[in-house]
């Protein structure tokens, strides 16, 4: 089986890679644009593919992954649903991802398969940047799945000497909190958690254009709050709204797109990406 880089445009030099993204729904992903626009700007060339099993995109995630190999792929992302699904038909995870149990990258390299996890980082490299000085005192996680994983840890690495986690699956989210750690406790009432923390984290997809709503109560939202969103579109969603409407400081999906994508790349071509040109298509996007 041929490398990705063996599947290269060898007539001009210009060494080519193909990536996609596999998951459910994904028609509005600006993940392709980024990558694309990214390796223009290095040299490189890049084709990135949407496989949306919602779309058009046919067979298992197995079969999807085979495809995938065999076309000679660097690699590709993985989000909702198969975040977790997938490691079943991995080689060999990174630490990170072994620690979150999911992972959104998967790179083919010798005729083997590594899963990464790049949310970790990526939402990290968000809050950071986006909410300096945020209180980590308390905070209340809300879903539990492949993202709300990934968010977890990255909170308890933060410093988070509370982490509250709650998911309409209570025994997912009791799994979380068990795998995160003495300062990570499941939760079942929202209106008490929101009452005794410092910030609130949305891990699920309510707030998406298809999935109207806020993940709790606006009602429940105070200005000592700061409230982080890992949903793009829209850019605002109900929840972050309301949260500024209430005096809350608010940080968007955008930070967390960008820098996943950001380590992604790197992952799938060996070249380091930048950080502000890659946030510049993703709000070109959004501006279209």
């Amino acid at each position: 089986m041929r490398s990705a880089q063996q599947d290269t445009g060898t007539d001009t030099g210009i060494m080519a890679f193909r990536m996609g993204l596999v998951g459910r729904g994904i028609r509005l992903s600006r993940t392709p644009a980024m990558h694309e626009a990214e390796a223009d700007a290095q040299g490189l060339k890049c084709r990135y593919d949407l496989l949306d099993t919602e779309a058009g995109t046919d067979g298992s995630l197995a079969e999807i992954l085979d495809r995938a190999e065999n076309a000679g792929y660097a690699g590709l992302n993985v989000t909702y649903p198969y975040k977790q699904d997938v490691i079943a038909h991995l080689h060999q995870l990174s630490d990170a991802a072994k620690r979150i149990g999911a992972v959104n990258t998967v790179v083919f390299r010798d005729g083997r398969r590594f899963g990464h996890n790049t949310d970790f980082w990526g939402f990290s490299e968000s809050l950071r940047r986006g909410l300096s000085n945020a209180n980590l005192d308390s905070v209340l996680l809300i879903g539990a799945g492949g993202a709300g994983a990934a968010l977890g840890h990255a909170l308890a690495d933060l410093g988070v000497t509370r982490l509250m986690i709650a998911d309409t699956r209570t025994e997912v989210a009791q799994a979380l909190a068990l795998g995160v750690g003495p300062v990570a406790t499941a939760v079942s009432n929202l209106a008490e958690a929101a009452s005794a923390c410092d910030g609130i984290v949305n891990a699920t997809p309510v707030g998406m254009a298809k999935l109207p709503g806020t993940p709790i109560d606006a009602k429940l939202l105070s200005e000592r709050h700061w409230v982080a969103d890992i949903v793009y579109f829209p850019l605002e969603t109900a929840f972050l709204k309301a949260a500024r409407a209430t005096g809350c400081r608010t940080l968007s999906g955008e930070g967390m797109a960008v820098f996943q994508a950001v380590r992604a790349f790197e992952l799938f071509t060996g070249r380091p990406a930048d950080p502000d040109r890659m946030r510049q298509t993703f709000r070109h996007l959004g501006e279209a």
